[in-house]
């Protein structure tokens, strides 16, 4: 249920992108390209900061199972939003990925960002609903069999190290 109500939270945090993509936030981007190119960074920064989590001395795997203390679900709800407003990698999504795929000659590009966005939304929250779903399962698993955690550790790591170079490195078009 945690992971349902946090799960919520994110969505809501789509909906605010959503809503400034459409009201002018990649227009700010374009207008100040240092704005792009600092949240482009920070993301960047955010990945490198989550891989060390995952391979530093000591670290344990996302999947190994321990116990939580319970928090409320206003606190859960929070988390959730939170996380995701101030993750930039959704900022670049919604600013740099889907206006790629709007045309002005199929009408109203409101209409089509918004349409995106949605559908952006229902496909990753089905998924991460899935994950939820399955998680318990999940980290009982990998709880038996300590070397797979090692290597989704680092798995997990090159993955983040990777995509944040992309970023840190992809050139404005």
């Amino acid at each position: 249920m945690a992971g349902i109500i946090s799960l919520l939270g994110i969505v809501l945090a789509f909906l605010v992108y959503i809503v400034t993509t459409m009201l002018g936030l990649s227009a700010l981007f374009l207008a100040a390209p240092i704005v792009f190119d600092a949240v482009k960074l920070a993301g960047a920064a955010y990945l490198l900061w989550l891989a060390w989590q995952a391979v530093k001395p000591g670290a344990r795997s996302v999947l190994t199972a321990r116990d939580l203390p319970v928090d409320a679900p206003k606190k859960l709800f929070l988390m959730g939003f939170m996380t995701n407003l101030l993750n930039p990698k959704a900022a670049v999504l919604y600013v740099s990925l889907l206006p790629q795929f709007e045309d002005p000659a199929r009408g109203s590009l409101l209409l089509q960002s918004a349409s995106l966005g949605l559908t952006q939304i229902t496909v990753s929250f089905t998924v991460n609903l899935v994950i939820v779903l399955t998680a318990s399962h999940i980290a009982g698993w990998f709880g038996t069999r300590p070397k797979w955690l090692q290597i989704q550790r680092w798995l997990m790591g090159s993955v983040l190290t990777g995509l944040a170079v992309r970023l840190a490195f992809e050139r404005r078009q």
